[in-house]
């Protein structure tokens, strides 16, 4: 288990010391009150806390609560960045490599790893590894460049009035299969969730079987492509379409909404589906760093993670304990290694514009 750095600085005692201002002539006396006043866990803001500029592509609704949070009890102020849902993820990756020479940004919020993987290893992301010593390994950067958390599952969203549980494809080979043809939604590869899914494809299947897939799924899709997950299941839901590929947070937003949906884990093909946990990192030069590491010590905390697992997206922790406490389970997960499937992401989706995207 990786040793962390700790946060250059402790969150901001709120206790109001104005009343101390008659003293202001007698400089080493207020010193010594001021001292008294702060406990020994700090109580200093951050000399750059105005505010801390946070990247994000998690849901606005979603992020803003922990955000929220996380200025309430620090008392240093978030603006948020956030991307479109046509462009999850991408957007944001393009813009802090074009502002690499000038970072505008202090903190990247990932809804997604494998792009955070590939930030760190173009010198984008610093080293900070935050005090998580309680989330495994597997989600920890052995460099400390990034650290995931909140996991969703990528799963086929069916419609329950249309279809039953056992005609549904067991794999997610079979979502090519021709009897699937004009029923299906599969958002467009480029962007979101949808890119790592497919790059993990590549990595597990190999390029023979997956271009054979591509070239099946062409056909099943009429090369049409959803502009994002939530688009495949609005569709599935509406009855429009019977079954789509997607995230676990966008079916439980349909059936919020009493719609007949419900979600399947197929299998990948060594046992498990794609796991997709959050990232987050700090950005190479971020102008606010001291004030962004109290962030990604906040964003990687139990009570971070717990905020996301109780709202309306419902993130697997991927902490044990935190599973244990609020009675969740993980599915099964693809053994893929997150590093491989990052090495994927450009011969996946270069052959995936070539085969699948019109």
């Amino acid at each position: 288990m990786r040793q962390h750095t700790g946060s250059a600085a402790h969150l901001t005692d709120k206790a109001n010391l104005s009343h101390f201002s008659l003293l202001t002539s007698h400089f080493v006396l207020a010193g010594l009150f001021l001292l008294l006043a702060c406990p020994l866990s700090g109580c200093r803001k951050p000399a750059d806390s105005a505010t801390v500029v946070l990247y994000t592509s998690v849901d606005e609704p979603f992020a803003r609560e922990v955000v929220a949070e996380f200025e309430k009890q620090s008392g240093i102020r978030v603006q948020l960045v956030t991307d479109t849902e046509a462009g999850k993820t991408t957007g944001l990756v393009r813009r802090i490599e074009a502002e690499k020479n000038h970072p505008r940004a202090d903190v990247f919020w990932s809804s997604e790893l494998f792009n955070t993987i590939r930030l760190a290893r173009a010198g984008l992301l610093a080293e900070y590894r935050p005090p998580a010593e309680d989330i495994p390994d597997r989600y920890q950067d052995p460099a400390g460049r990034w650290t995931a958390f909140g996991a969703r599952a990528r799963v086929l969203a069916w419609n329950t009035a249309n279809l039953k549980r056992e005609d549904l494809p067991t794999k997610w080979r079979d979502l090519a299969d021709p009897k699937w043809a004009g029923k299906l939604a599969v958002a467009d590869p480029r962007f979101g969730t949808t890119t790592g899914h497919f790059a993990a494809m590549y990595a597990l299947w190999g390029e023979a079987d997956y271009v054979a897939f591509l070239q099946q799924l062409n056909r099943a899709t009429g090369g049409v492509l959803m502009d994002g997950n939530a688009t495949c299941t609005r569709k599935v839901g509406a009855g429009e379409l019977l079954i789509g590929a997607t995230d676990t947070d966008d079916v439980y937003a349909r059936q919020e909404r009493r719609e007949p949906i419900d979600l399947v884990y197929p299998d990948m093909g060594d046992g498990g589906t794609l796991l997709v946990p959050n990232s987050v990192g700090l950005v190479a030069g971020a102008p606010h760093a001291e004030s962004a590491r109290v962030l990604l010590d906040f964003l990687t905390s139990p009570a971070a993670e717990r905020l996301l697992a109780v709202s309306g997206s419902r993130n697997i922790p991927v902490r044990e304990s935190l599973r244990r406490e609020l009675k969740l389970e993980m599915p099964p997960e693809t053994n893929v290694p997150f590093d491989k499937i990052a090495d994927a992401l450009e011969p996946a989706i270069r052959l995936a514009a070539e085969h699948l995207i019109h």
